[in-house]
């Protein structure tokens, strides 16, 4: 950011004393501006999450309750960003990205020690600072439990390997280091806020409130008319329990037909994108002007285009995206590269993705007559890669591999929602070779060496000396050159002439031999092994690579290879031998494979770790599986959530559904920590577990609110609506699941092991069955 200003401050400079008056000086692209407008989005929609978080706070628990938890929020932060600084981290989109993702999360851990001293500081059955000591004393150590179990479900992700690696480390370091932080600010700080700001003092004159029972509150009735029924009627009960896992496979169906998508990130909004022109090898210069400047007229009609910029064969700047593709390497006259700025996406609906799906129709067309190939390129939302599609084919020859790859293309072209379809190999291109004959060259008396010295001088437009000049710092080279209608036939090339020793001049086609060959192509290697690269895109409605490539197998065996041969097909890695025909998909298949791989193994490690945290702190082998009941509830919420907003499943709603493990663990946490705390003081176990319910309704609801408050404000951007459906969509179900769940399967597993409530079961089954 600092950079572009200086450069732009330098420009500004320079126009008082060096630039012409005549001379338009224009920003093309600003990538400073674009990023400071990125980091100041981010920061207002933390600043928007902070202060809907303690709105919903202050709703339940009134203003105290809200200052004590929203005070909290930025001491915890403050120490966030001093251990950024201490990691070396610095604040980009990813680092702040973190802190918008945990608003929602480090609030709980306050919301529950101020909750509870809220609620005991009601009750008045101690002296403030002993009811404080005791509030804190009963919910500190699930507290500590249950942020442990956030860390451990989100801390795993910092290990995905591959191009996403470093791109998201960030989040769940940051996000730990956040959740550690709340939970020092929850047990220190909020406890002394609470104590200043919560209790209530007695009025002088005015009779206290005599205390509602338990039994009487609101929350309480309708808890326990929907919770009662449940744990007291075998029928309801398995009813209820049937609904719940079949909305679970039903949510999961959605997956396999299609009606949720899985993409590894969907495109974001850009204000540019680039049309990148390949004419056929051998074009002229002027010829790919042509095609380049009627597209760019074209571009010029479009009312979302602001303005573009024709490079004609040179490579435009490079972009984010040319640093894997390496645009800047492109140059000759069959290339030109068109940067098309569009206007602010602020200023218009329609995304730059959904511009570019409609501008590509027509410039095919141009593309199509002039016989080029055009893709139109746009800045991926992550790493950059070769293409959305590549295949890569490996073989024991090359000639077949190309074959190969050309089948490849014809399949490409002929499969839904795939363009821009592109590969590797040059076409076919005239290549005149002139032979000298030795034996005529002696009896003229030229030699061979004078003959090809004579024709690189006449066509390779050689500097031959420098035009002087004192001041420049440059020397000015001076070009020795035939005119163009002097070169632009075989027959006016050799028709150059050489001095023989005799004295005469001597033609070149006297002596030599002309032969017309096919130009020799460009063999490509990837790790020392030979391959034809083959490329592709995706536009339409599944635009995700996978459902491109899965189908891929049956048609790939419909290709014709000598006999003897069968072709393999490969996802990760590459080939060990080439004795066979091999085709290996690349792109963002194989970055969507490796980090959807990953974040599996991330889930699957935050489950066993979530597992061991809780079977050490309870001492029991059956608890954390009643607890981890809560996780596979959120799915439900978060698949349903991506079917009604219609978007892709991507790599951040899998961080959030991993992230959700730990949440909901928590409020299961909560719940069972009370239902033990009861039965220590004697209660019966059906009556623990609707108590249980009960008081933990309203801290679940207010950390719940906060998540999915905390969630809102990325709903709307394209990157990370995949995590805000995922938190939101999953909190939601999972929470309202989880309360009626939870204590129920507790109380199913446990009732074993209270004599009172095997009798009331006996009973009940005998009532059944009479």
């Amino acid at each position: 950011m600092k950079i572009a200003d200086i450069v732009i401050d330098k420009v500004d400079h320079l126009r008082a004393n060096l630039i012409p008056d005549d001379v338009h000086v224009e920003i093309t692209r600003n990538y400073g501006e674009t990023a400071s407008h990125k980091v100041s989005e981010l920061l207002l929609h933390l600043i928007g999450s902070i202060f809907a978080v303690t709105l919903v706070v202050m709703l339940a628990m009134g203003w105290r309750g809200g200052l004590v938890v929203f005070l909290s929020v930025p001491i915890t932060f403050a120490l966030t960003l001093l251990s950024y600084y201490m990691l070396d981290y610095t604040l980009n989109r990813i680092t702040l990205f973190a802190l918008v993702f945990v608003t929602g999360i480090v609030v709980d851990d306050s919301i529950i020690i101020a909750e509870n001293m809220h609620r005991h500081f009601k009750m008045k059955r101690l002296p403030f600072k002993q009811a404080a000591l005791y509030a804190i004393n009963e919910v500190g150590n699930p507290t500590i439990l249950a942020t442990f179990t956030v860390i451990a479900s989100v801390l795993p992700m910092a290990f995905v390997s591959g191009l996403m690696g470093p791109y998201m480390a960030p989040m769940p370091i940051g996000a730990s280091i956040a959740m550690i932080l709340s939970l020092f600010v929850a047990l220190t700080i909020t406890p002394y806020l609470g104590y200043i700001f919560l209790r209530e003092k007695d009025k002088k004159g005015k009779v206290a409130k005599k205390q509602t029972p338990l039994e009487d509150t609101f929350i309480y009735k309708v808890y326990n008319k929907f919770e009662r029924p449940l744990i007291e009627n075998k029928g309801k009960r398995w009813l209820f329990l049937g609904v719940t896992f079949l909305m679970l496979m039903g949510s999961m169906v959605l997956f396999f037909t299609k009606s949720v998508a899985v993409k590894m990130l969907p495109f974001d909004n850009k204000n540019e994108f680039q049309v990148v022109i390949d004419m056929p090898e051998g074009t002229t210069l002027e010829r790919t002007g042509v095609v380049a400047q009627e597209i760019a007229q074209y571009l010029s009609t479009r009312p979302e285009v602001v303005n573009y910029q024709n490079y004609i064969g040179t490579s435009a700047p490079i972009t984010f995206n040319g640093l894997v593709r390496h645009y800047d390497l492109r140059g000759g006259s069959n290339m030109a590269d068109i940067q098309v700025n569009l206007i602010d996406k602020g200023e218009r609906s329609i995304q730059s993705h959904g511009i570019a799906k409609l501008l590509r129709p027509e410039i095919q067309k141009i593309a199509a007559k002039y016989n080029a190939n055009v893709k139109l390129v746009e800045v991926p939302p992550g790493p950059p890669v070769l293409s959305t599609i590549v295949a890569e084919v490996y073989g024991p020859d090359y000639e077949e591999q190309i074959k190969i790859a050309n089948s490849i293309q014809d399949i490409l072209k002929n499969t839904d929602d795939v363009v821009d379809i592109d590969w590797m190999v040059e076409a076919d291109q005239t290549e005149y070779q002139f032979e000298i004959d030795k034996e005529k060259a002696m009896l003229y008396g030229v030699a061979p060496q004078q003959i090809a010295y004579t024709m690189n001088m006449a066509l390779s437009n050689r500097t031959i000396t420098n035009l002087y000049d004192e001041d420049a710092s440059n020397q000015v080279g001076l070009v020795l050159a035939l005119d163009e209608k002097e070169k632009s036939t075989i027959t006016d090339i050799s028709q150059l002439k050489v001095a023989s020793k005799q004295g005469g001049m001597v033609s070149i086609a006297d002596l030599v031999d002309i032969i017309e060959t096919i130009s020799a192509k460009s063999i490509y290697r990837k790790n020392q092994k030979r391959v034809v690269y083959v490329l592709a895109d995706m536009a339409g409605d599944l635009e995700s690579p996978a459902y491109a490539i899965l189908g891929m197998e049956e048609k790939l065996k419909e290709i014709a290879l000598p006999k003897g041969y069968e072709i393999n097909e490969m996802y990760l890695g590459q080939p060990d031998f080439e004795d066979d025909y091999t085709v290996k998909w690349d792109g963002e298949w194989q970055i969507t494979l490796e980090v959807f791989r990953d974040l599996g193994i991330a889930f699957l490690g935050a489950i066993i770790l979530i597992y061991i945290l809780i079977v050490g702190w309870f001492q029991n082998f059956k608890a954390p599986v009643v607890m981890m009941v809560a996780i596979p509830l959120s799915l439900i919420g978060i698949v349903l959530g991506h079917w009604i907003m219609g978007a892709f499943f991507t790599a951040t709603s899998f961080i959030g559904m991993i992230a959700l493990a730990g949440i909901m663990v928590r409020n299961s946490v909560l719940l069972i920590d009370f239902i033990n705390l009861r039965l220590a003081d004697g209660v019966p176990i059906k009556q623990a577990a609707i108590e249980a319910g009960a008081v933990r309704t309203t801290p679940i609801l207010l950390t719940a609110g906060t998540v999915v408050i905390g969630a809102f404000v990325i709903l709307f951007d394209p990157i990370f609506q995949g995590l805000a459906i995922s938190l939101m969509g999953g909190t939601i179900v999972s929470t309202v699941l989880t309360l009626l769940v939870v204590p129920l399967v507790y109380y199913m597993i446990e009732r074993k092991n209270y004599p009172e409530a095997e009798m009331e079961t006996a009973e009940e089954t005998s009532d059944i069955s009479e």
